[in-house]
């Protein structure tokens, strides 16, 4: 018989007794803190109760988020079994079930919609307050990712359970919408509250990199290291960044070693690590390194994989990786992308923005990596301020804006890399790589003077990031 009771903040919850609501609450207590339990947590709990309205909702919510086409399937059978057990459940519980509907068709836009509509009556619900974060960010709505939890916020005290992971939110959209002095205060007291807060160390470690405090950067997640070093995959991510720290100090082959030691993981499928391995891959070459048949480890991941096309993002990292390692698959791919682009996709993500971005961006990726740098700059250089529409953070999608610079440079078309480049300088004074670029560029269209200035202040910044 299902009776209502409270979750730990405060919210009506579906549940046959205490015990399985409190079981509930103990594996969102594990989502929430990017546990590699999470999945056995819920599994335990459906085992209590098989119609746990909330409980099917996040099993459902757990398939989508693992960017895999193989886990739609069971998703869709979490969806029928939390719909059969919709109607005795509350109207936020049924909103739930909706949601999972349309995303699970792949109409992110309205997914996200009704967890917005859900904070309205019910600030308090992190579940749907995590994922409507989650959406903000991968379709590129940064202000919305700042602003979803000031809504909220005002409901939560400092003693609710849960807090500090909202400060954690708070921190990262602020970050991504360039207010990094208080992005920092939020995420140094969400982990203040929990050291083994993932997402608002993350979201620090954000700050420091965009600020070009590598040195800081790295500190800061060393120092944490015993808290995070136990979570999911995500772990993987922040050890990303710490690489990315690492490269702009100068050491590439350090950077390189970091890859293969700790980054580096073969049995790994998940997304995010493919497309932390291949941006950083990616990155090194940039930096002069040869990085050997590391690209044909990942094609092997993902030479399968090609037409998942959960996200366009996903997509043009899973691109990357082919056009460096596998050009037949790498056309096959791009052939894949142009299929879907073509069915105009009606309310789905994923074909609108494939037609928008994702067959222009795997055409430049493609041309980058046959050598053909003019038409990559042709193809990338009109796109470059639509790339927010492709999701992921500043930090993710620099690295489209590197392969544009570099290949600006080896088409020598010095007048465009000169004014890119000032840009980026400007927009990031203190990053080494910029300096060291830009002072190639001055040389070559001969202001000399202002080369030695550029590198003399290339090499202030790397003697600052020594260790």
């Amino acid at each position: 018989m299902n009776t209502l009771t409270l979750d730990f903040t405060g919210l009506p919850l579906t549940a046959d007794n205490p015990a399985i609501a409190q079981a509930y609450q103990q594996t969102m207590a594990q989502f929430l803190a990017y546990s590699r339990t999470t999945g056995q947590h819920l599994k335990d709990t459906l085992r209590l109760q098989p119609d746990l309205c909330m409980g099917l909702c996040l099993q459902g919510y757990l398939h989508i988020l693992s960017g895999q086409r193989p886990q739609l399937k069971p998703a869709a059978k979490a969806l029928q079994a939390a719909q059969a057990a919709a109607p005795t459940a509350t109207a936020r519980e049924q909103a739930h079930v909706e949601a999972l509907a349309v995303w699970l068709d792949g109409n992110w836009v309205a997914a996200n919609q009704i967890w917005e509509r859900i904070l309205l009556d019910y600030p308090r619900d992190i579940l749907a307050l995590k994922l409507a974060q989650f959406t903000h960010f991968y379709l590129g709505a940064l202000e919305p990712l700042r602003d979803c939890t000031a809504r909220v916020l005002p409901a939560w005290q400092e003693h609710t359970p849960g807090y500090g992971y909202v400060l954690g939110m708070r921190a990262f959209g602020l970050e991504e919408t360039g207010d990094y002095a208080a992005a920092e205060r939020f995420g140094r007291a969400a982990v203040e509250r929990n050291p083994a807060d993932a997402w608002a160390i993350h979201a620090v470690a954000h700050v420091m990199e965009m600020q070009d405090r590598q040195h800081e950067g790295i500190c800061w997640l060393d120092d944490l290291a015993t808290h995070w070093q136990p979570i999911n995959n995500f772990r993987y991510h922040l050890l990303w960044h710490r690489a990315l720290m690492l490269l702009d100090c100068g050491a590439a082959e350090q950077t390189l070693a970091f890859y293969d030691q700790q980054l580096w993981d073969p049995d790994s499928q998940e997304y995010l690590d493919l497309c932390n391995n291949a941006s950083l891959l990616l990155r090194l070459e940039i930096a002069g390194l040869d990085v050997g048949e590391r690209w044909q480890a990942l094609a092997e991941k993902t030479r399968q994989r090609f037409d998942d096309h959960i996200l366009t993002f996903i997509d043009a990292h899973f691109m990357l990786i082919l056009a460096h390692s596998d050009r037949a698959a790498a056309l096959d791919m791009l052939a894949s992308q142009q299929a879907l682009a073509a069915t105009g996709g009606g309310t789905r993500l994923t074909p609108r923005i494939t037609a928008r971005l994702g067959v222009p961006l795997s055409e430049a990726l493609l041309a980058y990596s046959q050598g053909d740098y003019a038409d990559t700059v042709d193809i990338l250089l009109p796109l470059r301020y639509q790339l927010r529409q492709l999701g992921g953070s500043h930090a993710q999608r620099d690295m489209f804006i590197q392969i544009l610079l570099e290949a600006t440079l080896r088409a020598r078309r010095w007048p465009l890399a000169r004014a890119l480049l000032a840009e980026r300088c400007a927009l990031k004074p203190d990053n080494p790589w910029s300096w060291q670029r830009y002072a190639e560029v001055l040389r070559e269209t001969g202001d000399h003077a202002g080369a030695e200035q550029a590198a003399a202040h290339w090499q202030q910044c790397l003697l600052a990031r020594r260790f």
